[in-house]
């Protein structure tokens, strides 16, 4: 009896190592469906900063392998060194799967089809949120705009932000990591958040025309026109966040 228990902690033991080790790594079968990692727990050499050709210092690989924004925790994007990131490639059909775990109160998001709008001379560069659509990541409990309701359901995690409410909102709390999935074919978006499909839009349609013209987002021809590919974005929103287990594979 005593062997046998000694068998199974040893199995369980096993299993639990063979999990850790498949951290931001792919399995045989993803690398034969053509998925590739944008990290691989150790560098962050796929990405680089939002108009710029390298990474803010701001964010690092954990000890724990997990991209890490040392946010300054008052929502001031691109303090301390900070500021959005990019992949490097390119991305037009695509599913996208990552994890993401938030700071308490914290605020970010996931970026696709992202293109970079820089200054130079005298001309004023335009953020990334001002033209990519946004899978918003946040703390929905702790959040200031939660607590005195200035957000919307449209600015809660897991939304394409401002213009469409996760359904269900399913996220997890602040500390928590959330499996989320963004799938892009054809002009379909798909999010998915923890094995739910949340949000479903259509990109360079009527519908899509309308949503713009009655969000935040109004006055940006970007927005509108976005382009048919770009960079996948990750956000600095001034807060604490982590990401792991980042992705992707090209769709046709």
């Amino acid at each position: 009896m005593k062997m046998k228990n000694i068998a199974v902690i040893v199995l369980a033991a096993l299993c639990s190592c063979t999990s850790k080790s498949a951290l931001n790594q792919l399995s045989s079968e993803e690398e034969k469906e053509g998925w590739e990692l944008l990290f691989d727990g150790k560098t962050m050499d796929k990405f680089r900063g939002y108009c710029k050709d390298d990474l803010p210092s701001a964010w690092s690989v954990s000890e724990d392998g997990a991209i890490h924004l040392a946010g300054a925790g008052k929502q001031e994007a691109g303090t301390h060194n900070g500021g959005d990131i990019i992949s490097k490639e390119n991305y037009g059909n695509f599913e996208l799967s990552l994890e993401w775990k938030i700071s308490q109160g914290g605020n970010s998001g996931i970026f696709i089809l992202a293109t970079e709008v820089c200054a130079h001379d005298s001309v004023p560069g335009e953020p990334m949120w001002r033209q990519s659509p946004e899978m918003q990541v946040m703390d929905n409990i702790n959040h200031s705009g939660v607590k005195d309701g200035t957000l919307h359901e449209a600015q809660l995690a897991g939304s394409l932000y401002d213009m469409i409410p996760a359904n269900p909102q399913n996220t997890k709390p602040a500390g928590e990591w959330n499996q989320v999935k963004i799938v892009a074919s054809n002009g379909t978006v798909e999010h998915w958040m923890n094995g739910e499909k949340v949000v479903e839009y259509h990109l360079w349609t009527d519908d899509w025309k309308d949503m713009v013209a009655k969000s935040k987002f109004a006055d940006s021809p970007a927005f509108v026109n976005l382009a048919k590919e770009g960079h996948i974005g990750l956000q600095d929103h001034g807060d604490e966040v982590w990401y792991r287990n980042i992705k992707i594979r090209k769709l046709n």
